[in-house]
Formats: C-alpha cells, structure tokens, sequence
C-alpha cells in the first residue's frame, strides 16, 4: 500500500473515510488524462490489493472499466481510492480457523447501476475458509461444495443468502415460477433446493455483506461492512 501511494505521490496525502464518493458516480465524460500509463499502472496495482483488501473491490473495479481511455475524472477518482487507502494502511485481511465447516453465501446485485451504459453490478461472497468474493451465486457456490466434500464432511447444504424476498419464495415455491420469464434459472435453481443441495435464505439489506461491492456506500453504511468481511485493523 505505500508503495502504491509512493509510486502516486500521495504518501502524504489526507485519508478518506470511504473508496468512492457517493455523490460522485465515475463518468465516462472529461478530458483525456495525460498521463493513461501511470493511471493503468496504479490502477492494476490497486487490482492486486483487492486480493488482501476486499473492501477496495467495487471501487477498482470501476477504475479498471477504463483503462483504456482514462480521463480526468477517472484520475480525480483514482486519487479518492488513494485517499482511502491512506487512511486504512492498518487494514489486513485476517483468516481465522472455525470450528464450522458450513458454506454461506451472500449474493447481491445492483440492476442498472451503471450512469453511462446502464450495465449491472453482482456480487457473492463465500464464507468457508474465505474462498471467493465474485461470480455468479448460483452455480459458483457448487464449486466450494464439491472442494469441501473432498476434502472434509461438509455439515449441511451450502447457504445461499440474499435480500430479495421474491427470488427466496421462486426458489422454494414452483408456483411462482409461472409469472416469471427466468425459467432456465428458476429450474437449475429449483432442482438444486429439491435435491437439498443448496439452502436459498432471505436476509435484510441491512446485514446484506455483498453491498460494499455492488454499489457506493455511505460512510456510516461502509464503514460496518469491512469487518464482517475479516478486514480489519492489525495490531
């Protein structure tokens, strides 16, 4: 993390409270920055913190979108990121041995989000030894399943939690699978909680871990989230 601040010269710069600022969505609108190879340079070395950090994850993300034609705007961004990371260099990912071996999965999606193109955001989060923060929910969350299952007796079925009440009640119930135009999903779904194979649980936005990658938060809002995701400060 200095040295990424250093190679930015902003070691001396003053900390942020959160990655990206949420009145601020990045644009794809301003002049050409003038420098694009330090931009890509510090913004892929940013990709490799995310690996410790997964709190910077939403916000290089969106950096990264633009590698190819960085603007002003995007640099102004990327240097809110800095700012961030200055204020967090106590910050480390902390993997804990847990006496659980249950999957739980926390999946998250931002329809639309996107201010230029109107593309979405989705995110997963396993916990089980810490394994992955990306992907798509439904089918990834088999892959740490099947690892589990060589390796030791894996305690339930994995747990699938989102905030959507009505992708809950589709998973459980056929009949409302009827009203919707999803049935390829529905039924890889459906067969998967028939067959006891995944656990499909509803959780309120509020304890939604999978926020802090779809979106900008708030700092009250951003600020709860890091460690529950075992990033926390060090000693």
């Amino acid at each position: 993390m200095t040295e990424i601040l250093t190679r930015a010269g902003m070691y001396e710069s003053k900390p942020v409270a959160i990655p990206v600022p949420v009145s601020r969505p990045v644009s794809g609108s301003n002049q050409p920055f003038k420098d694009p190879t330090k931009y890509r340079s510090i913004a892929g070395a940013l990709q490799y913190l995310t690996v410790t950090r997964p709190d910077l994850s939403y916000a290089v993300n969106l950096l990264c979108q633009h590698m190819h034609a960085p603007t002003d705007a995007h640099w102004a961004h990327l240097k809110w990121v800095l700012w961030y990371v200055k204020g967090t260099l106590h910050y480390g990912l902390v993997l804990r041995k847990s006496p659980n071996t249950d999957i739980h999965a926390y999946s998250d999606s931002n329809w639309a989000s996107c201010p230029t193109d109107r593309k979405s955001t989705a995110a997963l989060r396993f916990f089980w030894v810490l394994i992955s923060f990306c992907g798509f929910a439904k089918r990834s969350v088999q892959w740490p399943d099947r690892l589990m299952r060589l390796s030791v007796l894996s305690g339930s079925a994995p747990k699938l939690w989102c905030d959507n009440l009505g992708a809950t009640y589709m998973c459980t119930n056929p009949v409302f699978m009827h009203e919707t135009y999803i049935e390829i999903d529905y039924h890889f779904v459906g067969d998967k909680v028939a067959a006891g194979e995944l656990q499909v649980n509803f959780i309120s936005t509020k304890d939604q871990l999978t926020d802090i990658f779809t979106k900008p938060l708030a700092a009250p809002r951003f600020a709860f989230l890091p460690g529950k995701l075992q990033v926390v400060a060090l000693p």
